[in-house]
């Protein structure tokens, strides 16, 4: 009887465990689902703008309002986080939006198949990360450093964002800003390439630019 006892019990508890992780299974997937909508909406696409530009402009005030920072220092950190920031613009494109992280190549797969659609982030995370990398900067360096470097990395995702709309959606006449934009969207006949958007800098250091073939090569 003891022995029945406990083999109802244990498959009880076994079935309630297999419905609990179920459940939560469900849940993650229904998370996922709803962020993957929201994020292909116009909504979300400019809400990020509404997050971000605000957040530039406080970080960056906040790490000149207290005039501890040298003008030479001022310019080396602007050029340092715009530095650091195209390099994080190419890692992102390259090695998750074409890489292994399945809920970042899906979501960027829609814009490759339609590049003039409002596929994008959910609005709230690149203000997230940036808060995060704040807090990670504070962490490592006196304030005003760490707030004027984040301002300038928000500044070059805005950048970034402004730059990739208006590239899909603009016919440009001008030479210099048709071979600028002519590099992204080169990417998208040759997504092995060019992952670069703002500059094709680090395509051409880590050899990922697009070169035209040469016929008398083949």
């Amino acid at each position: 009887m003891i022995a029945l006892f406990r083999l109802v019990n244990g498959v009880v508890f076994s079935y309630k465990g297999t419905m609990q992780r179920q459940t939560i299974r469900g849940m993650i997937s229904a998370v996922t689902d709803s962020l993957l909508r929201m994020s292909r909406t116009p909504v979300n696409y400019w809400a990020e703008f509404g997050l971000d530009i605000p957040l530039c402009v406080v970080l960056t005030f906040e790490g000149l309002r207290r005039h501890d920072i040298h003008s030479i220092e001022v310019f080396l950190t602007i050029l340092f986080g715009l530095f650091i920031f195209s390099y994080l613009e190419y890692a992102v494109h390259r090695w998750l939006f074409h890489g292994s992280v399945e809920i970042m190549v899906q979501g960027h797969r829609v814009h490759h198949k339609n590049p003039q659609g409002y596929d994008a982030l959910p609005f709230f995370l690149p203000s997230l990360v940036i808060l995060g990398l704040t807090g990670v900067f504070i962490l490592l360096m006196p304030a005003s450093y760490a707030f004027l470097l984040s301002g300038v990395m928000a500044f070059g995702y805005v950048t970034y964002g402004l730059s990739h709309f208006t590239i899909h959606h603009t016919r440009f006449h001008q030479p210099l800003a048709r071979r600028w934009a002519a590099n992204h969207l080169i990417h998208h006949y040759h997504p092995e390439s060019n992952f670069g958007v703002t500059t094709p800098l680090w395509d051409i250091l880590l050899g990922t630019r697009y070169v035209i073939p040469n016929p008398k090569r083949i």
